[in-house]
């Protein structure tokens, strides 16, 4: 708390005063002014505050400038230095009683020194004055300080009231949720002003905190995307992912993802979950012309046989063909072997060069059920149906032998057989 007082104060002195840099030489008031800038900034930037509160008071002394005066303070502030600034400011408010920053700066040294009596008097006197959403927190905070929380937030809700600024409602939102217990109360008044006034990232992340520590899931993902919604941010998107794969809600996620173009690998993996062929062929063949990973191009090659209508087009089996003999030249691996091979199985290109590719995946996988059954369907349409039957009987025994196309094959290569028979027979 007593940081976060600090802070304020201190994000408040910088704001009313002049930004040093930014004087011009016209504006000098003795000669040497410049020099002593350098000196005090110097001595602030290796954290000598005192030499720096010394020469910024020579330099208000020298020009009566009062960005320096406030200078000063800030430093004998940051050196801790209460009771030295609370006397200096006390002489300066002689002369200059309705001072807002000379203010502030007391009633923060009053807070640290915990003299939270004149603290209260003085904050409120403040903040009745300036009207500033930040001297009304800091009203707040010093009642928390005093445990007064009920007093604490009536400041801030009667100053919320008058102008619905968000870092009031913040402080609000921390009383209500942390101090008096009142979470739901905290959550629907940040809701509430999400709603009329719009979600900003200082209302969505606070929202955002709250949910998690409730695990409120819906609520944190309906939050994380208004959030999304206003500040395009990735790793905001990547929150959003997560959830909806928590909740596994793929065909919401699926939209995101196909708006926000966040993670497109995902994408593709949905895709092809989904079975949906059209949309995956595309993407993968735009992340191969983007990336020029022979992987992207070899699912692209997959993706177009499958969606297509009518897979007996010549035009598209020898483009398809010719997309995976060049991805084989890079990536031998089982898969893009295997379709390659069962593409040429059967259609009948080749069926032997077919079934040589099929022979050099089950060197890598011999009890694979999917390349034993191209590799059976191979000698189906040699007409060597008796080969095929008796991997065929091997393959229904293991994992995926109930698949429908298996089935469908083995359909075929008895049906092979018994006409064999027949023909025996005659």
């Amino acid at each position: 708390m007593v940081k976060y007082v600090l802070f304020l104060a201190l994000s408040l002195l910088f704001v009313s005063c002049k930004d040093l840099s930014s004087l011009k030489p016209s504006e000098k008031a003795f000669d040497r002014e410049d020099s002593y800038i350098l000196f005090a900034l110097r001595a602030e930037e290796v954290k000598d505050y005192i030499s720096a509160s010394e020469l910024f008071t020579i330099l208000y002394e020298k020009s009566l400038k009062q960005e320096y005066l406030y200078r000063s303070l800030q430093n004998d502030l940051l050196a801790k230095k209460y009771i030295k600034l609370i006397k200096r400011v006390d002489v300066y408010l002689k002369d200059s009683p309705q001072d807002p920053v000379l203010q502030r700066l007391k009633v923060v040294s009053l807070f640290d020194l915990n003299r939270l009596d004149e603290a209260t008097t003085l904050s409120i006197s403040l903040a009745k004055m300036t009207k500033n959403p930040n001297d009304y927190i800091l009203v707040s905070d010093i009642y928390s300080k005093r445990q007064e929380y009920d007093t604490a937030l009536k400041y801030l809700e009667s100053a919320y009231t008058k102008e619905y600024n968000e870092k009031i409602l913040d402080r609000i939102s921390i009383i209500l949720y942390v101090n008096l217990n009142r979470k739901k109360e905290a959550i629907a008044q940040l809701e509430t002003h999400s709603r009329m006034l719009g979600c900003s990232e200082r209302i969505c992340m606070r929202l955002i905190g709250f949910y998690s520590n409730e695990n409120n899931v819906d609520g944190l993902l309906a939050t994380y995307l208004r959030l999304y919604k206003s500040k395009k941010n990735e790793e905001i998107a990547k929150k959003i992912v997560q959830i909806y794969s928590y909740k596994k809600d793929y065909l919401a996620l699926m939209n995101f993802l196909e708006h926000s173009s966040v993670d497109d690998e995902v994408l593709l993996q949905l895709y092809t979950a989904s079975k949906n062929y059209d949309k995956a062929y595309v993407l993968s063949q735009k992340l191969y012309e983007r990336t020029s990973q022979i992987d992207y191009l070899g699912r692209s090659a997959i993706y177009e046989y499958e969606s297509a209508k009518d897979k007996n087009k010549q035009e598209l089996i020898q483009r398809v063909v010719r997309k995976l003999k060049k991805v084989i030249l890079e990536d031998k691996g089982p898969v893009y072997l295997n379709y390659l091979g069962y593409i040429l199985i059967d259609h009948e290109i080749d069926v032997k060069i077919g079934m040589d590719y099929i022979d050099r995946v089950l060197k890598m996988q011999p009890n694979s059920s999917y390349y034993l059954d191209s590799k059976a369907w191979g000698y189906y349409k040699l007409g060597k149906c008796e080969k095929a039957k008796k991997i065929m009987q091997r393959v229904v025994k293991l994992d995926g032998g109930d698949d429908p196309e298996v089935l469908f094959h083995l359909k075929k290569i008895e049906k092979c057989l018994k006409n064999k028979k027949v023909i025996s027979k005659k």
